[in-house]
């Protein structure tokens, strides 16, 4: 299986790769995510380490049950060879009706075939009031064309 675009990336292509990640994570569909990973995809998200698409499954399954009404909004924040950075920030609430903005990096690795191999995300979340929230879009879907990404201010 191939997963165009493919490495070596330019600046182009790499944040075609991003917004398409972002676009795969707003669905909410963790199948629909796992198959932008290798088989054997190595994880680390925050203090989490896995392998392997079934344990992707198995861990979007379990934070899309905590993290619900999840918008995200990735940005590129580097890339060279078959290696891209992103900057991220997404919004969420908790069965109790709290929000939350979460902060963060990831470092992506791909095989030749444009597939993820490794994947490692550093996350921060911020307790934050509803009337606070930054993104307003119908979920789960992509971002709409007329949501601004994130920008040069994160914060």
């Amino acid at each position: 299986m191939s997963r165009p675009p493919l490495p070596p990336f330019t600046r182009e292509t790499a944040a075609q790769k991003a917004r398409m990640a972002e676009d795969a994570w707003n669905s909410r569909d963790p199948v629909r995510v796992s198959l932008a990973y290798t088989e054997d995809s190595r994880w680390r998200n925050r203090s989490e380490v896995f392998q392997g698409r079934e344990a992707i499954v198995a861990f979007l399954t379990r934070k899309w049950e905590k993290e619900q009404d999840y918008r995200l909004i990735k940005d590129l924040w580097a890339f060279d060879e078959n290696r891209i950075a992103v900057r991220f920030q997404y919004e969420w609430h908790d069965g109790k009706g709290q929000w939350y903005r979460s902060y963060g990096n990831e470092q992506w690795e791909f095989d030749e075939h444009g597939l993820m191999r490794r994947r490692e995300a550093s996350i921060n979340d911020i307790m934050i009031a509803e009337k606070d929230r930054r993104f307003h879009w119908a979920a789960p879907g992509p971002r709409p064309a007329d949501v601004p990404g994130l920008g040069t201010d994160p914060f």
